[in-house]
């Protein structure tokens, strides 16, 4: 919006400073100059002086001739007849004399000197044509000057402005791919790119909870479905054994559906704890140490090892609840398919640092990649979850990273075989004050 705001100032600026030069310009072109008697003023000054070298007796009769030699109404006056403060009557002996306005639609130019003091020549002048008129057409050219500058500013602004509001009531009739087109030279360049920014998590939203609600409809039919078995079973059963045994059974799906509607509302209020997001810088070696010994009674149970290969040095600046929730969900993925040991590394390459998780399972399919860390996925085959999963776990690393503008990608893992999950940070300069575990 800076650049909005700097574009108007420098336009209604430029427009004055311009207009008014040019207006000047003509002003001064086509109209009389200030002083519209110069030439008369200068013939009165050389007059005046040659009556103030004649005699007395015969300044009158000089000025009478000079008028008609010039075909001017000019006159000798004596001083006396004169009733003006003395204040103005010094300006006679100025170089342009003293001009008068008078009722009868004339000027009078008077003009003295010390030797003629306190006479004076007086010069009758007709009143140039007025330029009121003229004055209102220039004024009314410069605001119309004005207004068209700045229809010239704001003329890219306001067919932005209606490319924003065109999108904006596409996007609400459901149209959801609507998308603004960004123009480097737009005055509102911020504006359209938080529009598509909101589109994007708008769009990205509704598709999770669409996909949510079509799986969740899905997913609880089993349940309920065993629930409504048991529950005829029990009906019928007159053993009253047999009936606890079909209690418990119903209870245990009661449970599976508690469990799925818990991760299932879990994920639905992820987007909103995002702008919670605390970044603290800490040393990475010592804050994954304590995520994987957290991990250590299911690695124990499992009989795996873990190995661990970061530099001690090696700082990263995130949220440290959320992070360490992004890297357990990736152990306990690796948990559940690794045969013998796990490997987690870190790197810095650049700008950006680098979170491994390997292990030595039978590994993701290639063609899976891109869809593991959908809400939802489930890879079908030989890598099936020891466990209850509702295709959540990647989901919610994916959008970890995602708050901390980074990535995450899987492949297979050269030294172990298996998967090889990468989780991808983007580094900031930290302060001294780096946590360490």
């Amino acid at each position: 919006m800076r650049k909005l705001y700097l574009s108007l100032l420098a336009g209604v600026i430029i427009s004055i400073i311009v207009l008014g030069w040019l207006i000047d310009t003509l002003n001064e072109q086509t109209s009389p100059d200030d002083d519209s008697f110069f030439w008369q003023a200068k013939l009165l000054v050389g007059i005046a002086n040659q009556a103030s070298s004649t005699p007395l007796d015969q300044r009158l009769n000089f000025v009478e001739k000079a008028g008609k030699d010039f075909d001017l109404s000019i006159s000798y006056h004596s001083g006396a007849s004169l009733a003006l403060p003395s204040e103005v009557t010094e300006q006679m002996y100025r170089p342009q004399g003293l001009l008068i306005d008078s009722d009868e639609g004339y000027f009078y130019l008077l003009k003295s000197t010390p030797r003629l003091k306190p006479d004076y020549i007086e010069l009758q002048l007709e009143k140039p044509p007025e330029r009121n008129s003229y004055d209102v057409l220039l004024t009314l050219a410069f605001y119309s000057g004005v207004c068209a500058l700045m229809w010239f500013v704001l003329a890219p602004l306001a067919k932005r402005l209606s490319v924003l509001t065109h999108a904006a009531k596409q996007f609400a009739s459901g149209n959801l791919d609507t998308r603004i087109e960004v123009n480097h030279f737009t005055y509102i360049k911020d504006v359209e790119l938080t529009f598509n920014r909101m589109a994007n998590q708008i769009e990205k939203l509704l598709a999770e909870n669409k996909l949510m609600a079509s799986s969740l409809s899905h997913d609880i039919r089993t349940p309920v479905a065993c629930l409504r078995f048991g529950f005829d079973a029990a009906l019928e059963e007159d053993d009253i054994q047999e009936v606890h045994l079909l209690l418990e059974r119903m209870e245990k799906d009661l449970d599976q559906m508690e469990d799925m509607l818990s991760s299932y509302l879990s994920f639905a209020t992820l987007e909103q704890k995002s702008h919670l997001l605390k970044f603290e810088p800490i040393k990475l070696n010592g804050y994954v140490s304590d995520v994987v010994a957290q991990m250590h009674p299911k690695m124990s149970k499992k009989g795996l090892t873990a190995n661990i290969s970061i530099h001690p040095e090696l700082v990263v600046e995130a949220d440290l609840h959320w992070l360490a929730r992004a890297i357990s969900n990736l152990l306990s993925n690796a948990c559940d398919f690794a045969n013998m040991q796990l490997f987690v590394s870190a790197q810095q390459h650049d700008h950006e640092i680098e979170i491994n998780i390997e292990d030595d399972g039978p590994g993701i399919e290639q063609e899976n990649w891109n869809k593991v860390f959908d809400p939802f996925f489930q890879e079908q085959g030989h890598r099936n979850r020891a466990g209850k999963s509702y295709g959540l776990g990647l989901a919610i690393v994916a959008k970890v990273i995602d708050w901390h503008h980074g990535k995450a990608a899987v492949s297979r893992s050269e030294l172990l075989g298996g998967a090889k999950f990468t989780l991808t940070l983007p580094c900031k300069a930290v302060s001294q004050n780096v946590h360490n575990r």
